[in-house]
Formats: structure tokens, C-alpha cells, sequence
């Protein structure tokens, strides 16, 4: 990453004419790559207590939005995550074992990871979510493009800041008008959006568009360690993932 994340119209508004001080994420040059960890195998696994990990995480965020957990969301497969998961499958007549296999995944709405077991790879191309195939190819070009060296929860979280910002009245309200607003992603200027996207960066772009969200509500990112603008730390962290403090 080269530089912090570009604000849209208010930071402009803000920052007037210092147009050096517009922040924005990049993904790293492929010089720079190996200081980064290299992205995590997403290939959909059986959860069980014992597992851990971003779709674990995502399965309690899920269970706690719906009332069926109470614990953290820490992507620790324990004991009370088995019981809500439990609970789950009790409600929605699934067997009750405390395993997250295909019928659960379903039932919870993560369409990815139910694909991902059921051998199912035809839907990279396709729409989600009543977006088109045009835009899961847009997200999934500027998720590799300023994420690829990320966790793939650091990339879903790319997205899902993308997905915040369309849902939001300060920032244009589509896919293509937050990824194109002028000076809004260094990887946009430089070119790196030009890109081809792995399976990864499609799968991490169906995800956050079907809703999963690991910053919390964020419409900012940013990289400590290289950002140029002073404004960016002025905004109210809300978590922090691999290399990026996500913030609102």
C-alpha cells in the first residue's frame, strides 16, 4: 500500500486545494509484495468447534445479529458458538449437530461458502444480490487491486467499505460511482484497477456484496504506517485488519 484512503466530497471539502493530502489504499506494487502476508486459502471449509477464522466469524456475527448468540465475534469456533449453532439449526429444521456444513452455510445466506462445498464455482461470473455481473467484476477488480495483499477477511472488508459508501448519501450510489469518484482510490489513478482479479478477490466481492461486513458500518480505510493525510486520523477508529484501521 502506497498511500491511506481518499475521503470523497467531505474530505475534499476539507482539505480545499491541498490535493497532496488526498489519501488513498493501494495494493503493493509486486516489488513490494513479499513485506506483506500473502492472502489466505479461501476454500470453503466444514466448520466444527475447534475452527477458527474469518467464515467462522461471520457465522457468529450472523447468529448474533438474528439473537441466536450472545459471545464475541472472534472467529473462535468454542463451545458457545457449537450451542448457538445449535439453537440455529433447531429453528430452521436442520439436523442440530453444531457443525456448519452445506445445509447450514444455505440457511445462513453465506451463498459463497455453500457454493464453494457444493463444488460449485459457476457463480464468479454471475450477479449478486441484484447487482450485475459487470459489478462483481468491478468490486472484484478493486478489491485485488488495493487488497490483494491482504488476509481474505482484509479483502472482504475492502469491499464492504465499497458496499457502505454506495448505501451512503455522501457518496455516489453506485458500485462504479464510489470505485470511479475522482481521487477516491490511488488504485484508480495509478492503474492498478486494471488488473485482473483471482477467484479470491470474486469471492471476497460476492461476500461483501451478500451483505458480510467485517468493518462494522466503515466508510473509511487507511494504513497507518504510509498514509499522507492528517485528516484520516481524525476519524473514529472502529477496527483494525491485517494493515488497515477501518473507521467511520
Amino acid at each position: 500500500m502506497k498511500k491511506g484512503l481518499m475521503i470523497g466530497a467531505m474530505a475534499l471539502a476539507l482539505a480545499g486545494g491541498i490535493a497532496a493530502g488526498t489519501v488513498a489504499l493501494t495494493a503493493p506494487h509486486p516489488s513490494e509484495a513479499t513485506s506483506l502476508t500473502a492472502p489466505e486459502a479461501v476454500g470453503a471449509a466444514v466448520l466444527r468447534q475447534g475452527s477458527s477464522g474469518g467464515e467462522v466469524k461471520e457465522v457468529q456475527r450472523r447468529l448474533k445479529m438474528w439473537g441466536y448468540y450472545s459471545g464475541a465475534v472472534d472467529g473462535i469456533f468454542g463451545s458457545a458458538t457449537k450451542k448457538a449453532v445449535i439453537y440455529f439449526q433447531q429453528k430452521n429444521g436442520l439436523t442440530a449437530d453444531g457443525i456448519v456444513g452445506k445445509a447450514t452455510y444455505r440457511a445462513l445466506g453465506m451463498n459463497d461458502s455453500y457454493n464453494a462445498l457444493n463444488n460449485n464455482s459457476s457463480g464468479s461470473n454471475g450477479g449478486v444480490n441484484g447487482y450485475t455481473s459487470s459489478d462483481v467484476y468491478l468490486m472484484a477488480k478493486a478489491i485485488y487491486a488495493e487488497g490483494r495483499g491482504e488476509s481474505y477477511t482484509g479483502q472482504v472488508a475492502i469491499g464492504a467499505v465499497i458496499m457502505n459508501r454506495v448505501k451512503s448519501p455522501q457518496f455516489p450510489n453506485t458500485i462504479a460511482g464510489v470505485i470511479y469518484q475522482k481521487g477516491a482510490f490511488t488504485a484508480v489513478d495509478d492503474g492498478q484497477i486494471n488488473l485482473e482479479p483471482n477467484e479470491t478477490a470474486y469471492r471476497a466481492a460476492r461476500d461483501a456484496m451478500n451483505g458480510w461486513d467485517p468493518t462494522y458500518g466503515c466508510l473509511y480505510y487507511y494504513n497507518p504506517a504510509v498514509a499522507t493525510s492528517s485528516w484520516i486520523f481524525t476519524r473514529e477508529t472502529v477496527t483494525v485488519i491485517g494493515k488497515h484501521v477501518f473507521a467511520i
